[in-house]
């Protein structure tokens, strides 16, 4: 197997993607790259009105996802270890969701010549999750910004993202579902997943679907 030096974690909005790469980051000591989602101006203004602000919101991220993204080619050469929250091309996800006419034509012709400069990661792990259990970490978490994000938007957005990684091949993946595990605040779920992690023959693609535990 591939030796892990950069690890990147995908999902959904309130999946749990940045405590995983958090806690990942801690266990191996590594360099860790946030999503910088609060720095959006247009953020709170999307949630209120998605048609409206769709466009700056998304050219916002583009920009600072390939600005932060870039910085990767320097660190790899002093860093052992690199974990991420997310991944480049997670971008164009939100932008066919978003965007329509010619405001997607304008993004597509940005969007490839900056995606060819972007290193890529040694394993992508996409955590799966309900939607009833998306939207409980998101009440828990209470982001003033994400207060008027709808159910029917969170199902759109999971519905685009299963899409993406079904057809996804750029890297080794491994699908986790996380419905019924608590990795957060449970000891023995975080190891199990960060044994499927680092398991010596793990394959290109994999599926993990642990079972819930009892109290």
């Amino acid at each position: 197997m591939q030796e892990l030096r950069y690890i990147a974690i995908e999902g959904v909005i309130g999946a749990g993607k940045t405590t995983l790469t958090q806690k990942i980051a801690e266990k191996l000591t590594a360099n860790l790259i946030l999503e910088e989602f609060e720095e959006n101006p247009f953020l709170e203004k999307f949630y209120d009105d998605r048609k409206r602000f769709a466009f700056q919101t998304q050219i916002f991220f583009l920009i600072n996802r390939y600005k932060q993204q870039q910085q990767l080619n320097q660190q790899e050469l002093f860093t052992k270890y690199i974990v991420s929250d997310y991944i480049f091309q997670k971008d164009r996800i939100f932008a066919y969701l978003n965007l329509s006419g010619e405001e997607l034509k304008l993004y597509e012709t940005i969007f490839p010549l900056l995606e060819r400069d972007i290193p890529k990661p040694d394993l992508v792990i996409f955590l799966q999750s309900s939607i009833d259990r998306l939207m409980l970490n998101i009440r828990s978490r209470g982001r003033k910004f994400e207060r008027n994000l709808t159910r029917a938007y969170l199902s759109e957005l999971s519905e685009a993202y299963n899409n993406f990684f079904f057809k996804y091949s750029n890297t080794p993946l491994l699908i986790v579902n996380t419905t019924d595990i608590d990795f957060v605040n449970r000891t023995e779920d975080f190891d199990l997943l960060y044994e499927q992690i680092f398991r010596e023959d793990r394959g290109f693609i994999e599926y993990f679907n642990p079972e819930a535990k009892g109290e």
